[in-house]
């Protein structure tokens, strides 16, 4: 099996910010981790993630009806993939139930990423969100030089 970090170095590619593409951009993260060497189900928490962080783009960062992108960018380093999702539209605060309401709908998305990745770091701005996802690769630790 190839070295993970010979594999894939660099990946960008722009989506609709649409319900549509969905699929197909889980479709496509699956096909760019298969090289990596990862296990079936650890290539599923990745998807599971990406698609997560994606769909709150489609959901959440542009007003209705007024279109958008959402960004992938992957890259390898050091025996980890980064995976960041970009969008250009509005942050929206989670919304929080008022003490013995009922729990808001959605709202657990940065927590299932938490759960399937090892690191999530979320920055919004003015220019818009930014997720990013570091994820553990197998194999890629190098055996000591022996002098």
């Amino acid at each position: 099996m190839a070295n993970p970090l010979e594999t894939v170095e660099y990946v960008h590619r722009v989506w609709p910010a649409d319900p549509g593409q969905l699929s197909l951009i889980r479709h496509q993260m699956l096909s760019w981790l298969e090289p990596l060497g990862m296990t079936p189900d650890r290539n599923h928490d990745v998807v599971l993630a990406v698609g997560e962080a994606v769909e709150n783009v489609v959901q959440h960062a542009y007003p209705e009806g007024g279109g958008g992108d959402v960004e992938l960018t992957l890259w390898t380093e050091s025996g980890a993939l980064n995976i960041e999702i970009t969008d250009h539209g509005l942050w929206q605060e989670p919304v929080v139930p008022a003490q013995g309401a009922a729990p808001a709908l959605g709202g657990r998305g940065i927590r299932m990423m938490q759960h399937t990745v090892e690191t999530v770091l979320v920055h919004y701005d003015a220019r818009g969100s930014r997720v990013l996802l570091r994820v553990a690769l197998p194999n890629t630790q190098r055996e000591p030089v022996e002098a």
